[in-house]
């Protein structure tokens, strides 16, 4: 195992660094249609940013792996109108020459995730990245993020997670981690605050400059954060998230 002793920033992608949210709803409606199955698109974008088995479970209370086979054929026939968002690449650019190690924190299948790394075109800003293949549980459970902290070495009281939805800001306050939110994936300011994230911005372009080893360290005596994310208010997260059969 390595030490986990450097600075980082773990960032999601989808919805964060690349304008792809809305695509995962319309992808994920046209596969509950494929298998005879129906939600409202304002519920499916509501949960995306939960990991797929997890989503079809809580948006019809049921599993249907069809479904779930099904979107990944979809979002395959819609992924060519994915942008990446014009200041992403600065932004990782600025984290990583500030002393940052930058981890892409993502739990989707690596051709998804290629695809969006092509577009970001910012290897040389990108210390590691996690697809689904690193991790057996996804958001809003914490594996991505602890999967990451180890990809990059990063201390996770030097560490700040980058995401766009609540199950980011969960995720990550289940590996004892603070978030930085923003609304590029369709989530306002007040879910995500309430969720827990420590700051929300309305997109990544506003932390230029706002991120480094230094200003990371403030943000954690500002907002300090129960070690491996012990306390009554982990506990309440778990409750929501795992509630007693």
């Amino acid at each position: 195992m390595a030490r986990q002793t450097r600075p980082g920033v773990l960032v999601d992608l989808d919805g964060t660094l690349v304008d792809t949210n809305y695509l995962h709803t319309l992808a994920w409606a046209r596969a509950l249609a494929d298998v005879g199955e129906w939600a409202p698109m304002n519920a499916i974008h509501r949960l995306i940013g939960m990991g797929s088995d997890q989503l079809v479970q809580e948006l019809l209370g049921h599993s249907n792996d069809a479904a779930a086979a099904a979107r990944a054929r979809r979002y395959g026939e819609l992924i060519g109108e994915a942008k990446a968002f014009p200041f992403a690449r600065d932004v990782l650019a600025d984290w990583h020459r500030s002393g940052l190690t930058v981890v892409i924190a993502s739990s989707s299948p690596r051709d998804e995730l290629d695809v969006m790394l092509g577009l970001l075109d910012a290897d040389a800003f990108i210390d590691a990245v996690t697809t689904a293949d690193d991790v057996d549980r996804s958001k809003p459970q914490p594996d991505v993020f602890a999967v990451a902290l180890e990809a990059g070495s990063i201390d996770p009281a030097r560490a700040v997670v980058i995401g766009d939805s609540i199950w980011d800001v969960h995720a990550a306050s289940r590996a004892g981690l603070l978030t930085i939110a923003v609304e590029t994936g369709g989530t306002s300011a007040a879910e995500l605050e309430a969720a827990g994230a420590a700051e929300v911005h309305a997109d990544v372009s506003e932390l230029k400059g706002a991120l480094s080893p230094e200003s990371i360290e403030r943000l954690h005596a500002d907002h300090p954060v129960a070690p491996h994310a012990t306390g009554q208010r982990q506990a309440a997260i778990n409750r929501e998230l795992d509630p007693p059969a």
